[in-house]
């Protein structure tokens, strides 16, 4: 009985080690981490205006929100970035919402969930920009710095980084830092994309 068990547990040690050679060959799916250089794209938004990370990062800051329509940790994050957008967003700051969903029901979640910055489309059928960030789950929320280096990665609803976002963007406009969460809400320290 030992020595089946050490045989099980040998096989069982050298599959797993095939695996994580196998997952560590996978490097263009890793989940973009803060200190990486966030990948480029261009994608059209819903007005049809193109949007390339290349030229808006020369102005400030971006802010890029990953999402589905049908998620409900997204309908949950984005009414907070909306207000992060209001507070800090304009000339110097960008703002963006990247779509996995048609124009349809992309507009029908920026109506809903009073989404006012742009919100782009990555092709449904292909996930360029999605596949090149290596998202697992939405929501996804990058904060992208003028070197192109991201400064903030998070994945689902996460109260820390949200607010990580807002000191880095008070601090860059060089304005006073404002609770992003009324003290009446209440917001959970996270909730998983």
């Amino acid at each position: 009985m030992r020595r089946s068990t050490f045989l099980r547990y040998t096989q069982a040690m050298g599959i797993l080690r095939r695996l994580s050679r196998w997952v560590g060959k996978q490097d263009h799916m890793t989940h973009i981490v803060a200190g990486n250089i966030a990948p480029g794209f261009s994608l059209k938004a819903l007005d049809n205006k193109e949007y390339s990370l290349s030229a808006l990062v020369e102005r400030g800051p971006i802010v890029v929100a990953f999402f589905k329509s049908s998620c409900p940790v997204c309908q949950f994050t984005f009414p907070f970035l909306e207000r992060l957008y209001k507070r800090y967003g304009g000339d110097a700051v960008t703002f963006l919402g990247i779509s996995q969903d048609d124009a349809r029901a992309t507009g029908a979640f920026a109506k809903e969930y009073g989404v006012t910055f742009p919100i782009l489309i990555d092709d449904e059928n292909a996930y360029m920009a999605s596949n090149a960030y290596g998202l697992t789950n939405v929501p996804t929320t990058f904060l992208i710095d003028t070197d192109g280096a991201v400064k903030v990665s998070s994945m689902g609803f996460d109260k820390k980084d949200l607010e990580a976002i807002a000191a880095h963007l008070a601090e860059r406009k060089k304005i006073s830092l404002a609770p992003l969460f009324r003290s009446d809400e209440v917001v959970p320290v996270n909730k998983p994309g």
